[in-house]
């Protein structure tokens, strides 16, 4: 069934540390990491059409269950594990704050031996296109997002796959996660492309690209509708 591409990665922007009065460490990034570049090219969402399976629909999977406590079956491993292979992992530090690192700009850090615990920080939301002030006490107005949602893997295949490639998928900070506005990803919940867009234009060929490139990455099928969407927002691209 599945079929695989190449790993695409985002540069590394140069950081300069300040010590922040009162709460740790402030990074002050010349350019913020925007996951919103310029659109993606209308001939790479096309070759990554070319490479992939499609499904005529998504078909639910028993056994799903995102919950790690007593009775729960811990799918996709404990949230934001840092045990995981991909770049960030065993470093120390959970996947979500070092996402926060990664994309916030003027971003503040837990006092300590180590930068991980992200406090605060400005985000360029790519759903909305709206700047967003993150702040630790308030984090739920800034979610992480999977672009190729856990329950919508787990129907298309990954409830097939061994623990460990879960885990993987679901801290994959380079090409998987996003941060993002709270309500954007509620949203879009386990939706794709087929099904849902971000309200950002500017924003949609990036996603459409990213969402095929990671159903490619790990080998999964696109549905009908999400295949039909992505051929329509590459003619905008």
């Amino acid at each position: 069934m599945p079929l695989s591409v190449r790993r695409r990665s985002f540069a590394v922007l140069p950081l300069i540390l300040l010590l922040a009065p009162g709460c740790g460490f402030v990074r002050d990034v010349a350019a913020q990491q925007n996951p919103s570049p310029s659109p993606a090219p209308a001939g790479s969402i096309t070759a990554e059409l070319a490479t992939l399976q499609v499904v005529a629909g998504r078909k639910s999977a028993r056994g799903y269950d995102r919950g790690c406590g007593k009775a729960e079956a811990c799918s996709f491993g404990p949230a934001w594990s840092d045990n995981h292979n991909g770049p960030g992992g065993h470093d120390g530090c959970d996947t979500r704050n070092n996402v926060l690192s990664r994309q916030l700009a003027q971003v503040t850090y837990k006092a300590g031996r180590k930068q991980c615990v992200v406090l605060s920080g400005q985000l360029l939301e790519p759903y909305t296109g709206k700047q967003v002030q993150f702040r630790k006490a308030e984090a739920s107005k800034v979610q992480i997002d999977h672009i190729y949602p856990l329950a919508r893997a787990w129907d298309l295949g990954a409830s097939n796959w061994p623990l460990q490639r879960r885990v993987d998928f679901a801290n994959d900070l380079t090409d998987n996660l996003l941060a993002v506005d709270g309500s954007a990803n509620a949203s879009k919940s386990d939706q794709g492309p087929g099904e849902w867009l971000p309200i950002n234009k500017a924003y949609r060929c990036t996603y459409v690209l990213r969402y095929l490139h990671v159903a490619n990455k790990y080998d999964l099928p696109i549905t009908r509708d999400d295949q039909q969407s992505a051929k329509v927002i590459a003619r905008t691209c």
